[in-house]
């Protein structure tokens, strides 16, 4: 009797893309303090594209973890980082007839190393910026200077806005947090300014 599942076992005994993606521009790693397991994950993007051109794992875990990164390899290939970056563990959990309970970790383990990755990447494409201005959105390469002049010019308030004014934050969504910094920053400004000037007329 197999110890695992028919479905887990398929890419436990014959996991796919095991090893070292070529060329790799995006490597995430994640880690176990419960189990002692550890995941990389390394990708080739292809930057014009935004899109995963192969993907492979190294592994030091159990069968669970392996069968769920052969999973999780197989189903990100070809996949757009936008696309990838919103992935739930279901992707790999509902491949499976039967994951059990000790082991729901495993596919958690997986897309953690996965946004690790595309992390790793999009800071990268930041350091690797030509322009003069920070490089906020890599998706899109929008800069700071750019989200702050459509801010300015359409008195906008939320990421869902610029998003639709400038296309920053529109891809895998890593650069939110910075979208929502220069938000709050201009709209401090903004009141700091307007609080001076009643000030004045006082």
């Amino acid at each position: 009797m197999p110890y695992y599942p028919d479905r887990i076992n398929e890419h436990f005994l014959n996991p796919r893309n095991v090893g070292e993606a070529r060329e790799a521009n995006a490597v995430g790693q994640a880690g176990s303090l419960t189990c002692g397991a550890i995941l990389r994950l390394s990708l080739k993007i292809d930057a014009r594209q935004q899109r995963i051109t192969e993907a492979k794992f190294k592994t030091v875990g159990c069968g669970v973890l392996i069968a769920s990164a052969s999973v999780l390899t197989e189903t990100i290939q070809e996949m757009a980082i936008s696309r990838a970056a919103t992935l739930g563990e279901s992707a790999i959990t509902d491949w499976f007839e039967d994951l059990p309970p000790d082991k729901k970790h495993c596919p958690a383990l997986c897309r953690e190393a996965l946004l690790a990755a595309l992390m790793n990447y999009h800071n990268a494409k930041r350091e690797e910026w030509a322009g003069d201005e920070a490089l906020i959105c890599t998706c899109f390469c929008v800069s700071e200077k750019t989200i702050e002049q459509v801010i300015e010019a359409r008195s906008l308030h939320t990421i869902e806005q610029v998003t639709r004014a400038c296309h920053a934050g529109g891809g895998c969504q890593s650069c939110h947090p910075l979208i929502m910094d220069i938000l709050d920053d201009y709209w401090r400004t903004v009141e700091a300014q307007s609080m001076h000037l009643e000030t004045g007329k006082s």
